[in-house]
């Protein structure tokens, strides 16, 4: 069978050692649209985003990514990225090395697709660990294996008006600068391979919705301070074109901070069951 979840679940996907540098972490945030010198200019005090903690370890990666799971024989065209998580646990340098070792933990059911969940964790050459990452893959035509069909989970949306409410112009080049942080998926990029895939343009990489939203929260709430980030997740509900607007909906509760995004006039749902977690 093309999922064999008998194989797959609790199966080591591989250890991969990486590094780097304040460039990375440059490019990155301009792939996100930041501006403000924090996150642009080495000589201003450069912080990092939680969310560069993701694509870190495959920065320098100029293939699409690979597909290659224990006891999963599945193919790009066939995936969307679901959700996303990260915990810092330790210190994000501006540069620096590290190995980030990951692990298949659930894969569920969902009848006419299935779902893959990754959890890695990334530590420093002197072994301290440095952050955490949960992500999950959606994969069209390969469900119906009788597996468990997961315990879905949702963020509650506070009953009142939003703290704040951002927007934030996608640029009709975001995705092809985005693309240069490590993640070559045609889907992003080539007209014909999304057609085919079934959309009718190349979408935005989700993770760059994610880091997107997460920076304009941290401006916003945390007065800039990335630092102030224990953790992010998010589950990516819709997909989002270069030229798009985003609406980011924000409700501060303390510790947390909920957080919804829509992309569009027709206010379509694109990051959904967002929560932020202060340090």
């Amino acid at each position: 069978m093309p999922i064999d979840p008998s194989v797959a679940i609790g199966a080591e996907v591989g250890t991969r050692e990486f590094s780097w540098t304040e460039s990375d972490v440059l490019l990155y945030h301009l792939g996100i649209g930041a501006t403000d010198l924090s996150y642009t200019l080495e000589t201003a005090g450069l912080q990092v985003l939680p969310s560069f903690a993701v694509v870190a370890p495959t920065f320098h990666e100029t293939d699409p990514p690979s597909l290659e799971l224990p006891g999963c024989d599945i193919n790009l065209a066939q995936v969307v990225h679901g959700s996303q998580a990260v915990e810092i646990t330790g210190s994000l340098a501006t540069s620096g090395s590290a190995s980030l070792t990951t692990r298949i933990t659930d894969v569920w059911d969902k009848g006419k697709a299935a779902v893959i969940w990754q959890e890695g964790v990334a530590t420093a050459p002197t072994g301290e660990e440095l952050w955490r990452v949960r992500s999950s893959i959606f994969v069209r035509g390969e469900g119906g294996f009788g597996g468990d069909r997961g315990a879905g989970t949702s963020v509650e949306i506070p009953d009142r008006p939003a703290d704040a409410t951002l927007a934030y112009d996608v640029t009709p080049q975001q995705a092809l600068l985005y693309r240069l942080c490590g993640d070559r998926n045609p889907l992003h990029a080539d007209p014909e391979f999304a057609q085919a895939a079934g959309f009718p343009a190349p979408i935005l990489h989700g993770l760059c919705t994610y880091g997107i939203v997460l920076r304009e929260v941290v401006d916003r709430f945390l007065d800039g301070d990335a630092s102030a980030v224990r953790s992010f997740d998010a589950r990516f509900a819709g997909v989002v074109f270069p030229g798009e607007t985003l609406t980011i909906d924000a409700w501060d509760a303390g510790s947390d901070i909920v957080v919804s995004a829509t992309v569009g006039d027709d206010r379509r749902a694109a990051l959904s069951d967002c929560v932020l977690i202060r340090r």
